[in-house]
């Protein structure tokens, strides 16, 4: 694992970088391969946005939060990050158990409601 901070318009302290590793090594936890991570913390006038990218093998995960407090603006975009990786992985998982994909049923849809208007 492989995480990488950059700080821009503001000084970077330890707190908010400890505060970064345990939150981004918890999404480790979904992935299995290893996980490189880009987190950059910015002040743009009063508000802190947290950009962060994750790469693990195929899966690549972008997310970015503004706020007015930098730790639940890091937080939040955490939170988009795990719905990511958990929406792909069910998407695979459905997949390579030949699950019909979004558009495999709604063409299905289609010609049923076209069958029933014809009768």
């Amino acid at each position: 694992m492989n995480i990488t901070i950059t700080f821009r318009h503001m000084v970077g302290t330890e707190a908010v970088k400890r505060h970064v590793h345990e939150k981004v090594a918890k999404l480790q936890k979904f992935l299995r391969q290893a996980m490189t991570a880009q987190v950059t913390l910015s002040v743009e006038g009063l508000e802190h946005i947290a950009d962060v990218r994750i790469s693990s093998g195929s899966l690549a995960c972008q997310a970015t939060e503004r706020g007015e407090d930098m730790y639940a603006s890091i937080d939040m975009v955490l939170d988009k990050l795990e719905r990511q990786i958990r929406d792909g992985k069910g998407h695979t998982i459905a997949r390579k158990r030949n699950g019909t994909s979004a558009g495999e049923y709604a063409a299905e849809v289609e010609r049923e409601i076209a069958a029933r208007s014809r009768t």
